[in-house]
């Protein structure tokens, strides 16, 4: 091992073994203790590698922790996931965004169940078939869980690759080669530690800014280090501006204090998730008769001083907060009372039109 671990002569290349074999070495000695990460030696419960791939995607390990452990308690296995309603599964998930991997991890249990017999397949094609399983996540899942040589490249693994490398061309075109050249690398013996010391890596020495290079068993092998240029990579095409989208919520009161909510179509953005009703999210801001003729019911309707804002992953959402009062009839939809609010799975988007609503008309303000 010390020979494999010294540093190569300045300007000699370094082997894919040897660079696998120092990151192994490394991570032996400082890997990271994770909730859903099995100890060393110990064989890793594909249900919870499973579990903590699909919440951490866009997601840290902070926030992911306390959800990680709350869906154990309550769905212990794969089979008890698939057995629980999809409200159930969204109203746990709330506060995790991304709405439609909740919806996919309850189908994908099912789907287990219902092709694989409650067990999940090893290697990456049958594993990508799965709802919500793409090729990171299959990857991933098979080196961690089953032992098999796969190559798992998020966007920690895409950075580090360009710094070891000093790949220029920027993202994304720069993917299909940062993909090969992490396979590379990737050892036919302990592909699942390999695959955790990489994502350790990227998470806590290889960081997007002021990468702790001194720390790093790579250091001695990384081009972009060598070259000071390693915080300017992964080089990156200017993000285009996002656009901004309006909308009007409809805070519907009835004479008994509910609320009118409604559901979601169970495809497309935040897809199944109960709502305040809305209009349409349009690129013009709405006009007072378009927004009347799109209102849930008729009502004298009576917009409120504040507004909400939201941003999602492709356009900000800006939703002013309409006011009225219901007869007992006409609108589609369900009533729920002011106090059993918390009991429905309201994306974050939604809690503020409510708190708003709250806030406003509590202080007789519009």
């Amino acid at each position: 091992m010390a020979s494999i671990l010294a540093e190569a002569e300045p300007g000699a290349p370094w082997t894919t073994a040897a660079l696998a074999a120092r990151l192994l070495h490394w991570y032996d000695r400082h890997r990271r203790r994770l909730p859903w990460r099995a100890a060393p030696g110990a064989r890793p419960d594909p249900y919870r590698v499973w579990l903590s791939e699909i919440m951490l995607q866009q997601t840290t390990v902070a926030a992911v922790e306390p959800y990680y452990a709350a869906f154990l308690a309550r769905w212990p296995d794969v089979a008890a996931l698939a057995a629980a309603e999809l409200d159930e599964v969204l109203h746990a998930w709330q506060g995790l965004g991304y709405y439609a991997r909740a919806r996919n991890l309850h189908a994908c249990a099912r789907a287990i169940l219902e092709r694989h017999r409650g067990e999940f397949p090893a290697e990456e094609a049958a594993l990508r078939t799965l709802p919500g399983i793409g090729a990171y996540t299959a990857a991933a899942i098979a080196a961690i869980a089953f032992g098999r040589k796969a190559t798992a490249v998020d966007g920690n693994v895409e950075r580090v690759m360009a710094r070891l490398h000093a790949v220029a061309v920027p993202l994304p075109d720069a993917k299909p080669e940062l993909r090969r050249l992490a396979a590379q690398i990737t050892p036919e013996a302990r592909p699942g530690d390999y695959a955790q010391a990489l994502m350790d890596l990227g998470a806590t020495i290889c960081t997007p800014r002021k990468p702790r290079c001194a720390l790093c068993p790579w250091a001695a092998a990384c081009r972009a280090r060598r070259a000071g240029i390693a915080e300017a990579l992964p080089a990156r095409r200017p993000k285009p501006l996002r656009p901004h989208r309006y909308g009007i919520a409809f805070w519907t009161v009835r004479s008994d204090g509910c609320v009118l909510l409604r559901r979601r179509a169970r495809s497309g953005l935040l897809g199944g998730m109960v709502e305040v009703p809305t209009t349409e999210w349009r690129l013009e801001p709405w006009s007072e008769a378009a927004a009347s003729a799109a209102a849930p019911l008729a009502a004298a309707w009576r917009p409120l001083r504040g507004r909400v804002r939201h941003g999602f992953t492709h356009f900000a959402l800006e939703l002013a907060v309409w006011v009225g009062q219901a007869a007992e009839e006409g609108a589609e939809g369900l009533w729920a009372p002011l106090h059993r609010l918390g009991d429905y799975a309201l994306p974050t988007l939604m809690k503020k039109v409510v708190d708003l609503a709250l806030g406003e008309t509590s202080r007789g303000r519009a």
